[in-house]
């Protein structure tokens, strides 16, 4: 049994929604952030960094969102949640993996928790203005990589777990003066995500609620 230990809107919702988008048997472990249980003792065991997500299948311990997804969708490939391996399409694939939790998801957590960064009020304003710039830049790629492909998905033709991973990261812009669903390519495609019936689960498991 897979169990994906999470919390609800964070960095888990992702495999929650890969997880949903696979139909096979997982459990949820509800991770309390509100009483600090990713610092847990136990939690720790499995996370060292303390964050979430945590995937655990079977003797196999997993965290880093980009991991879980591509392990998920490596040991579950009649799925066709990533191009085959060796293609061209498996490299751009990667490429924006990598891009979306090393680039735009480690901006987005300096928009998010400047105080970590810095040691004045004054500071982390000063640093949240620049993240949400440069956040501003990032979006403006996503929406000329869905030009380039022409959609209806990420990369194209396929679904991938790339596009669970532009939703999550696209609504955590929805705060910021220029989100991303203001962009005209991103606004249809990220509907489009929105409406499948995996990621329709996810939201109601979560208790998330209009507007996302």
């Amino acid at each position: 049994m897979l169990t994906l230990h999470y919390s609800p809107t964070d960095a888990s919702m992702t495999p929650h929604m890969v997880l949903e988008e696979l139909g096979v048997p997982f459990e949820l472990a509800l991770v309390d952030r509100s009483r600090d249980a990713q610092h847990s003792p136990a939690y720790l065991k499995l996370n060292p960094n303390g964050r979430i997500p945590v995937l655990v299948d079977g003797d196999l311990v997993l965290y880093e969102t980009a991991a879980v997804a591509l392990h998920l969708a490596d040991t579950h490939p009649a799925a066709g949640l990533a191009p085959p391996l060796g293609t061209p399409e498996r490299g751009e694939f990667y490429k924006w993996l990598c891009w979306l939790t090393n680039t735009l998801q480690a901006e987005l957590m300096l928009y998010f928790y400047p105080e970590r960064w810095t040691r004045t009020p004054s500071a982390a304003a000063e640093l949240k203005g620049c993240a949400e710039s440069r956040v501003a830049g990032m979006v403006d790629q996503l929406e000329a990589q869905l030009a380039r492909s022409g959609g209806p998905w990420f990369l194209g033709a396929r679904y991938t777990v790339l596009d669970p991973y532009v939703l999550m990261l696209c609504r955590w812009t929805r705060g910021m003066a220029r989100p991303a669903r203001s962009l005209p390519g991103l606004l249809p495609y990220l509907q489009r995500v929105h409406a499948r019936p995996a990621v329709q689960r996810v939201y109601a498991r979560e208790g998330m609620e209009q507007p996302f």
